[in-house]
């Protein structure tokens, strides 16, 4: 039932031409660089360390990987974070 929703809603956004980030509250990740993430939309912090970032989220679980990572602001559903970034894993629901 909620996958036929959520077909509903992307459709709707796609008519109405609406940011799908937006309608069906999934996580928009801007990366610049290999020193700056914003990722927009998600659930909270699971962990975080120097080395290793994951971010809660409606499509699952955010693993951000690199070196002296930080957080540079948190606010609402947006948080940016700041290092040398080596990856970015979407590791899926279930963690």
């Amino acid at each position: 039932m909620k996958e036929k929703f959520d077909m509903t809603k992307e459709n709707v956004a796609q008519k109405l031409d609406l940011p799908r980030d937006v309608v069906l509250n999934i996580p928009k990740i801007t990366i610049t660089g290999n020193n700056e993430i914003i990722i927009e939309n998600h659930k909270g912090i699971i962990i975080f360390e120097e080395k290793e970032i994951k971010i809660n989220s409606n499509v699952g679980v955010i693993s951000i990987k690199g070196e002296g990572l930080e957080i540079l602001f948190i606010g609402g559903s947006t948080i940016i974070l700041g290092g040398k970034f080596k990856g970015v894993i979407y590791e899926g629901i279930g963690l």
